[in-house]
């Protein structure tokens, strides 16, 4: 079992950089991707980044590539996503997301991952 709890949220202005944080606990993420969702007000869960086990490959989703940049630690069992040029339809609620099964292509789909966080809320100001 993993318990992933996100931290980080907040109310920024357009511009403005934001860093989130996923804490696990439970066994060991070393050997699992991760993910972020966000939920914008309304919308569905989409896609925002994703990390193989070692770090070694990430994807971004269009929306965000060149501003947001996933990253994660597996000895302090941490994953990040450092937000930049934040845009007001950025706002949504951020979750972390866990992958159990090895997969060699990193899922861009909610239902590929087993474990979730309780989210933080991210709000851009205009």
């Amino acid at each position: 079992q993993v318990q992933l709890v996100e931290s980080g949220g907040g109310l920024v202005q357009a511009g403005d950089s934001l860093k989130v944080s996923c804490a696990a606990s439970g066994r060991s993420i070393d050997t699992f991707t991760m993910a972020w969702f966000r939920q914008p007000p309304g919308k569905e869960r989409e896609f925002v980044a994703g990390i193989t086990w070692n770090g070694e490959r990430a994807e971004h989703a269009d929306a965000v590539k060149g501003r947001f940049t996933i990253s994660r630690e597996n000895i302090s069992k941490m994953l990040f996503l450092q937000m930049n040029s934040l845009k007001p339809e950025d706002t949504a609620v951020y979750y972390c997301a866990l992958r159990y099964n090895f997969v060699v292509e990193i899922p861009n789909q909610p239902n590929e991952y087993d474990y979730w966080g309780q989210g933080t809320q991210v709000t851009v100001s205009s």
